[in-house]
């Protein structure tokens, strides 16, 4: 009696969990579709946590606001608005950056990108930052510590792997 009970038990649980994902696309919509006014004018808030630079000698932590996702045949966030601090986290002639690859919807379909990059080489005072980008498909960040330049060196640049913070859904 006790096995019955229990494979009836089993017998219900899995028919919920297989309904759940039916009932939950029932209320939302066939992925695909487009939004509603209200949906498209909502706006997300992504936190990301601290980012280390190798070695920790440069940290970053900051947030990233979008509004207006549009879930056309190549999403993107018709706004947002990336916002943070990078700190410099070395005594010596180091800087700390913050390199962001922003991937953004032009017009035509194709999806480019360009690179964003704030330093700070006063240890123990950070440095905030704040931009924006219009029609953005994929950021993405890589700290590095360096010396001070116009620019990041080729080797903060292309060397390791982007850490992924936002891709349009």
């Amino acid at each position: 009696m006790t096995i019955t009970r229990s494979l009836t038990g089993l017998a219900l649980a899995a028919a919920l969990i297989s309904i759940t994902p039916v009932a939950a696309q029932a209320a939302t919509g066939p992925a695909g579709e487009g939004t509603t006014a209200a949906e498209s004018a909502t706006q997300r808030t992504i936190q990301w946590g601290v980012k280390y630079a190798p070695g920790r000698k440069a940290k970053t932590h900051g947030s990233l606001t979008v509004s207006g996702e549009d879930h056309a045949d190549i999403p993107a966030a018709a706004t947002s608005r990336v916002s943070g601090k990078v700190y410099d986290l070395t005594r010596g002639s180091s800087c700390g950056w913050a390199v962001f690859r922003l991937t953004y919807r032009t017009a035509d379909g194709n999806l480019p990108f360009k690179h964003r990059s704030v330093v700070d080489c006063s240890y123990g005072t950070p440095k905030s930052f704040t931009f924006t980008q219009r029609d953005l498909y994929q950021l993405e960040l890589k700290v590095c510590s360096e010396a001070k330049a116009a620019k990041p060196s080729l080797n903060c640049l292309y060397a390791g792997t982007w850490k992924v913070l936002y891709v349009a859904k």
